[in-house]
């Protein structure tokens, strides 16, 4: 039996034997080793996007950059549908999109939250970075709130320069959005998760989190993993210096085999991807390393993190890692002066 099998008959069992207990639902499956969001499917998205229609329908953010960040909840369709007795599994899928023109308002006192940060990459639209943030969520099994940074791709394999500039341009607002988690009491871990382009935005904006903040950013940031990376080698080994302790909570997913990097590698005129650099040059650098060379196929080899259930597992064991190690301190403990910007409602 395969373990998505094995994880729909453990929500089956646990839905029954607790239909009548008191408690949140992330209570009742506290008892089985599954994630969030399979027991409250939805996710948190900050975006530089343009709003279309006032996201009440589909694509609900657009290709274009907005005036403004956005802050919005997705209400998502979860494989494991309870009104279901079928085995058989579907995907992800997006029910409602509602823009909080408040920003972000979590409670500020009470239970504090874990918090994983998902960052796409190239040529990808609203809703599949949306879905991909689902999914990596729960096939790492997070346990906690999850969150997607989404900015302007123009979705075209062709538009490779514009898509970067999008990315560079959003810098600021992820820095922002960084900034309001660090400072938000209820916060405790903030894990980032980050792929191919969406690297290189979030490594600029930790550099400028830790200009702002010094090395007290770091006492939030848990495991930060940026996986392919579409960085060239030079420009990370300097921002890695810039950083201070958060080159500490850098693991790098590289594949010598990455397809889709080794086309960037010749266009760059052959210097190397961080993605497909040598184990040994990043580990010089102080930085774990994931090589999941060995786990790609025949294919392009540049999504492993999504799609191969032994890499997702050492993902999920950063993360893990990085929060028995100690660095991360409960937000009730960190004093942090100033207020966080809260990002207001996106425009056309």
């Amino acid at each position: 039996m395969n373990s998505l099998a094995v994880r729909l008959i453990a929500l089956f069992f646990l839905s029954a034997v607790c239909a009548g207990c008191a408690g949140t639902a992330a209570d009742k499956l506290a008892l089985a080793d599954i994630s969030s969001i399979a027991a409250e499917p939805r996710v948190t998205v900050f975006t530089t996007r343009n709003v279309v229609d006032g996201a009440k329908s589909r694509p609900w953010f657009g290709t274009e950059r907005a005036r403004r960040p956005s802050v919005a909840e997705v209400r998502l369709s979860s494989p494991y549908d309870r009104s279901s007795f079928s085995l058989v599994a579907g995907d992800w899928g997006i029910d409602t999109v509602q823009l909080l023109p408040n920003g972000l308002n979590w409670p500020r006192e009470g239970q504090r939250r874990d918090v994983l940060i998902y960052i796409h990459g190239f040529n990808q639209s609203f809703q599949q970075a949306t879905l991909d943030a689902a999914r990596l969520a729960d096939g790492v099994k997070f346990r906690g709130e999850t969150i997607v940074f989404t900015w302007p791709s123009r979705e075209k394999l062709l538009d490779y320069i514009h898509d970067r500039d999008s990315a560079m341009w959003s810098r600021d607002a992820l820095e922002n959005m960084l900034a309001e988690l660090i400072r938000h009491p209820a916060v405790n871990n903030i894990h980032l998760v980050a792929h191919s382009m969406g690297t290189m935005v979030s490594v600029e904006a930790l550099r400028q989190i830790h200009a702002r903040f010094g090395e007290t950013a770091a006492l939030k940031m848990g495991a930060i993993v940026l996986a392919s990376p579409d960085i060239d080698i030079d420009v990370f080994a300097s921002t890695v210096q810039r950083i201070g302790s958060l080159a500490n909570r850098i693991t790098v997913l590289t594949a010598a085999n990455d397809r889709a990097l080794g086309i960037m590698n010749r266009l760059a005129g052959g210097i190397a991807r961080v993605g497909t650099a040598e184990k040994e040059r990043l580990q010089a650098m102080g930085l774990r390393v994931i090589d999941a060379s060995q786990f790609g196929g025949s294919g392009i080899n540049h999504d492993l993190f999504l799609s191969n259930d032994q890499v997702r597992a050492q993902v999920r064991r950063a993360i893990q890692e990085s929060e028995r190690s100690g660095l991360a301190i409960r937000a009730g403990e960190l004093v942090i002066g100033g207020q966080g910007a809260q990002p207001e409602a996106g425009q056309q």
